[in-house]
């Protein structure tokens, strides 16, 4: 790669390694696109599990969004990370997914979401990573799973991707396709609810309220 030769008063945006991938994958290297599955697909995994919570769902959405990005590779401008590209696919294959298997109401994301008053009850996945770590104790960590999957889909994809695997809130526009200002909205309410349930939970566990 040639190097970046800085010219005064002029910025230099730094080149994304995954950059380079992407334009040797373009040219026919699988080596270097398996290098990107590598990187990401435990990522893509994570998005696709905690909306659809099912993991066999995640795992055959997992495979799509790498097959379809494959194909697309032309169509990446890289206006954004790869990354957050691959998300956006996986984004809508996970919605795709819910609306077939009619378990959910189907939420679109440019519309407005409604609150838990809408939401089914599932299934959850397992939490990642460990619980423990990350709230203290495996029961708390079991309520904010139940707590997330009560979450209406469209709360629950922005949740998953701001606060779960920590996108910044302009990435996370730019996968879902939304303004920033609808997704602090959403995100906000989000964790409003999250807040609401969990606070309920720890009065009933000190024995404030009954249960």
């Amino acid at each position: 790669m040639p190097p970046v030769v800085e010219q005064p008063g002029v910025a230099v945006e730094e080149i994304h390694p995954d950059v380079a991938l992407v334009d040797a994958a373009r040219h026919g290297d699988t080596a270097a696109f398996e290098k990107l599955v590598r990187q990401y697909d435990r990522q893509i995994f994570r998005v696709a599990q905690h909306i659809t919570q099912n993991r066999e769902d995640a795992e055959d959405i997992t495979q799509d969004v790498f097959m379809k990005a494959y194909g697309k590779l032309d169509q990446f401008q890289g206006n954004s990370k790869f990354s957050t590209w691959l998300t956006r696919i996986a984004v809508n294959e996970s919605l795709m997914r819910l609306r077939k298997r009619k378990t959910s109401r189907t939420v679109s994301m440019d519309q407005d979401v409604q609150t838990e008053e809408g939401s089914i009850p599932r299934d959850f996945a397992d939490w990642t990573p460990d619980p423990e770590q990350q709230y203290g104790t495996s029961e708390l960590g079991e309520i904010l799973q139940k707590t997330i999957a009560g979450l209406s889909p469209g709360f629950r994809t922005v949740f998953t991707l701001r606060d779960i695997e920590n996108l910044s809130t302009e990435e996370t526009a730019t996968a879902l396709g939304l303004s920033v200002p609808a997704v602090k909205s959403r995100l906000l309410r989000a964790r409003l609810q999250l807040r609401e349930r969990l606070s309920r939970y720890m009065k009933r566990k000190d024995g404030s309220i009954k249960p």
